[in-house]
């Protein structure tokens, strides 16, 4: 498992501080997932991915239990948000179409996400590849291949809502 872009000019990921995910009020967050989080994620398994585990992830293929896959299909682009703090971490899909998005995530077992998805205002890699948000949410892993970077991300760390305020950015 590596850091760095197998094309490219290198620029991603960005990396992070170990910091991010020091101890916090609750786990590595702040305070706990939100209490309604979008396509019928699990709240105890988002709180417990999302804060309290470094390592872990949700089972393979829980995504396609959610509503995920309806609104994409209904959507353009789809905005993921941190289930802790509402904030956008990635926006796809980007650069490829809704079927390449759902055949690679459907692949892989998980959302996957390329550098171009990443809004990286709100995402860092920290370690040997951990993704996390900078509200100190895990969110998954780097996993490149031969296409470049490749985040694995588990669905229960992006089903948030937006906050009033977020706005989203990607690559800016």
């Amino acid at each position: 498992m590596g850091n760095s872009s197998s094309r490219g000019n290198g620029q991603y990921p960005i990396k992070g501080e170990e910091s991010i995910m020091s101890k916090k009020a609750h786990g590595t967050c702040d305070h706990a997932v939100q209490n309604d989080l979008r396509w019928n994620a699990d709240v105890k398994t988002a709180d417990r991915i999302c804060c309290f585990n470094r390592h872990y992830a949700e089972s393979s293929g829980y995504w396609t239990s959610t509503g995920l896959i309806s609104e994409l299909k209904k959507s353009q682009e789809v905005t993921f948000y941190d289930s802790v703090s509402g904030k956008p971490l990635f926006i796809a899909p980007r650069g490829r179409s809704v079927d390449d998005f759902i055949q690679e995530s459907r692949k892989h077992g998980w959302p996957s996400f390329r550098d171009e998805e990443v809004v990286w205002e709100n995402v860092r890699c920290v370690g040997r590849g951990e993704a996390v948000s900078l509200a100190g949410t895990h969110l998954g892993h780097n996993l490149p291949d031969k296409n470049g970077n490749r985040y694995c991300i588990n669905v229960v760390s992006v089903a948030g809502k937006p906050t009033e305020e977020e706005s989203p950015k990607a690559n800016e």
